[in-house]
This record gives structure tokens, sequence and C-alpha cells, in this order.
């Protein structure tokens, strides 16, 4: 009877024992798990944090970037572009603080000045465009940022003619003109774009390979 008894109490001491070497075991791996959680947490720097791209802003080829006119708060993010051209597509002068930031970085200004008109009273001066473009297509400017006031007309007029160079079908460069304008699409604009001659323009290289400074 009493090698029962104590066959017995060894047998919930060692079951005791077991469930806890086994919660122990559970604790260290949630421990463990937590741990990992913590670590995989993204922590971002201050320079990160005061990265601000350019209202619209986007890539449309290796070395080429579009956006609406950029201000103060974009300036670090597009310091990492290491852009060497600006082409400003409307006829305000630019700003002070936007010169000074072109001239502290080496960025070459190229302005094509185009008046932002509304439907129905449209001109969009093919020349303007044309003489955009040839800047736009030499590799010697890029990086390159093409910018307007919004980022939408003019800027995806120029974009659009660029597409056409590269032989986009018209609904696909619709389709990226919409995605920009969005409610503020202008026919005028499309039907420019359609009717765009890139003859003259088919002899320069179209290479878009980035170049580094």
């Amino acid at each position: 009877m009493k090698d029962d008894t104590a066959t017995t109490t060894e047998l919930i001491q060692n079951q005791h024992q077991k469930g806890n070497q086994e919660m122990c075991r559970a604790t260290e791996v949630v421990s463990t798990v937590d741990r990992v959680v913590d670590m995989s947490s993204p922590v971002m720097s201050q320079d990160e944090l005061n990265l601000i791209p350019p209202l619209n802003f986007a890539m449309v080829d290796n070395g080429i970037f579009r956006s609406g006119f950029p201000d103060s708060a974009n300036f670090s993010f597009l310091q990492t572009l290491r852009l060497r051209s600006i082409i400003y597509l409307c006829p305000e002068p630019y700003s002070e603080a936007n010169n000074e930031f072109l001239k502290s970085n080496g960025i070459k200004l190229f302005q094509f000045g185009i008046e932002g008109y509304k439907e129905p009273f449209v001109n969009i001066p093919q020349d303007t465009i044309r003489e955009a473009l040839k800047t736009l297509l030499d590799v010697r400017n890029h990086p390159v940022l093409i910018h307007c006031k919004r980022g939408k007309h003019r800027t995806g007029c120029l974009v659009g003619c660029l597409r056409k160079l590269q032989r986009w079908c018209l609904s696909s460069i619709f389709d990226e003109y919409q995605r920009f304008a969005a409610a503020k699409a202008r026919v005028s604009d499309q039907r420019f774009m359609e009717l765009f001659d890139v003859s003259s323009l088919k002899h320069l290289p179209m290479s878009f390979s980035c170049l580094k400074r």
C-alpha cells in the first residue's frame, strides 16, 4: 500500500513538473514571437519623414518625371532624384525660392511658357510642345522633371506627345492623361495629342536611360 501511495505521489509530481516545463516552453515561444514582431516594426528617420513629393508626382520613364509646381516642402524629395534639369511649362516667372533651389543643386531650368487656357478657348502651341520635346529627348538633360501648375493639362499634353513618339496607342495615351487630369480632363487636350505630328521628331534618339551625375 505504501509503495502504491509513493508511486502515485511520484506520478503526480512528475506530471506537475512536466506541466511546468511545458508552460515554460510555451512562455519562451510567445516571448520569442513577441520580440520578432517588435523588431519588424519599421522605424522611419526624420529625413525620410521629410520626403514629400510634389502634387501629381510620377515617373514617366527612366530619368523622366512629372509633377505639379513644387514648393519648398518638396525640395528634400527632389534632391533624391538628382535632377539635371527641369522643364517648366508655365509663362509666369519661377519663384525666388525655386530659383535658389536650382542654383544650389546645379539644376538647369528650361521654360516653355504655355498659357493655362480653359475650354473652349484653348490654343496649345505645337511649336512650343515640339521644342519642349526636343529638350526632353536629350539624355544630357536627364534626370529631368516636367511640371506646370497642377501637373495635369500642359504636363499631360507634353507627356502624351512623348507617348506618341514611343508608339503608344491613343487609348493608352488618353488613359494616362485622364488618370492625372481626372474630373478636369479636357477634350481639347486629347484632340491636340491625337492631331500632334511627331514625324519631324522621329529622327531624334529615343534613349531614356537615367544617367548618373
